[in-house]
């Protein structure tokens, strides 16, 4: 007789009530009940894309901010003092949609400016009484040790979409994002440092380039005058973790061959994106 039939009701058991037979048993840890939905995966209750959504929740409510936080060394910040034609020339090129204002160092955080609050500036034939203070918006701060899952909360109660990641020594350790914390739940959401999808690799600067980590050797060997052995990886993010020996953590640097490479987004199952950066010549 099969499990999904009793002698008392012979219906095929529907979706709900398959669900309710894997949790008659309830876990009484995150393990078992990570255990339970993965089975439910393997017998298609569940398909693969809300496997990965519900383990990546359940994963946030673990993590704290100092896990996925952008470190202050990569953090785009706008000193208060630049002029407006500065301003948008540091923005265009950084192309963000948010920066830290900061006064003499990146530990004195003015507030957050948001690219499309310059826009009356910018149609404002007369630029001579622009100030910055005019236009920023309060900062949010936050600790290293925060929450992920309460720091979400949060955001969805302010409205806010970036806060100032304070460390032990009430110093500035960087920033973290609404979408950081997404993309520990749903998976990498395109943003500013992304590649275009028919695109691996992205050039930033004369020495930098941003870099997929599912780019083929081939294609980085093409681009790169390399010639790293596809027998070694397949891929250059595989390269990278050979390099590594272990699943990197943002702001992690290893060198390949000429290369710098700098982990800009990874999470505890893969890395995702690079920055590739050659020697100065």
């Amino acid at each position: 007789m099969s499990d999904d039939q009793s002698p008392l009701d012979p219906r095929p058991k529907s979706w709900i009530d398959k669900i309710a037979h894997y949790f008659s048993d309830e876990p009484t840890d995150t393990k078992s009940l990570l255990e339970l939905i993965r089975n439910a995966e393997q017998d298609k209750v569940l398909d693969a894309d809300a496997l990965s959504i519900i383990e990546g929740a359940l994963q946030v409510s673990s993590m704290q901010v100092r896990d996925i936080m952008i470190p202050r060394t990569q953090v785009v910040t706008v000193p208060s003092d630049l002029g407006l034609n500065e301003i948008i020339e540091l923005i265009t090129k950084a192309s963000h949609s948010r920066f830290p204002v900061i006064g003499e160092t990146i530990d004195n955080v003015v507030g957050i400016l948001l690219a499309k609050d310059l826009l009356p500036a910018m149609l404002n034939a007369s630029n001579s009484r622009f100030d910055i203070k005019d236009v920023v918006r309060p900062a949010t701060f936050v600790p290293e040790s925060k929450r992920l899952n309460v720091l979400l909360k949060e955001f969805r109660e302010t409205r806010q979409h970036m806060a100032i990641v304070i460390d032990e020594y009430g110093n500035v350790g960087g920033v973290v994002t609404i979408e950081d914390v997404l993309e520990q739940i749903v998976g990498e959401i395109e943003d500013e440092h992304d590649v275009d999808d028919d695109s691996f690799i992205k050039k930033f600067d004369d020495q930098n380039h941003i870099v997929k980590a599912l780019t083929p050797i081939d294609e980085f060997n093409e681009y790169f005058s390399t010639d790293f052995s596809e027998q070694e990886s397949a891929t250059i993010g595989g390269l990278v973790l050979q390099r590594f020996g272990h699943i990197p953590e943002r702001d992690e640097t290893t060198r390949i061959g000429a290369f710098t490479v700098t982990v800009l987004n990874a999470d505890s199952r893969q890395i995702k994106l690079l920055k590739v950066t050659t020697e100065a010549e």
